[in-house]
């Protein structure tokens, strides 16, 4: 974390800044945000695919989201954090409720970030494990 960037009003800048149009659409709620890591949730109705499996696709959105906005966060005022690489296991499937994603850095530099994103149904199984990397630039002007 910089110098300059937020410390105590994570989910206060979160809210403030919005999650984007696709995380809107999909129901995004945020339940914590800190500068040691991030949780948000997503629920399964609505999100799912034809056989009634929580889409793939959205833990990709929950985790890209998490990371990215974390990210950013670290990154401070005057710096944008923009993904370069996002990875995605899924290994279960939900299928009702919600699924909740929590994002820890793993490596926040000056220049690139590397978040893990756990995503787990309501029963707390793991349904999906997303790695994103996020380089950091200064903003022009």
């Amino acid at each position: 974390m910089t110098a300059d960037s937020p410390r105590d009003d994570g989910l206060e800048w979160a809210l403030s800044r919005g999650i984007g149009a696709l995380a809107e659409k999909m129901g995004f709620e945020w339940v914590t945000f800190t500068a040691d890591r991030a949780v948000a949730r997503i629920p399964v109705e609505g999100n799912t695919q034809p056989v009634g499996l929580f889409h793939g696709g959205g833990y990709v959105v929950l985790g890209e989201s998490l990371g990215s906005m974390h990210a950013n966060f670290l990154a401070g005022p005057g710096r944008l954090a923009v993904g370069v690489d996002i990875n995605a296991t899924h290994t279960r499937s939900a299928t009702r409720g919600w699924v909740t994603g929590e994002c820890i850095p793993l490596h926040a530099g000056r220049t690139l970030t590397v978040h893990e994103i756990v995503v787990r149904d309501d029963d707390g199984r793991r349904c999906s494990t997303v790695r994103i990397t996020n380089m950091i630039r200064d903003l022009a002007g």
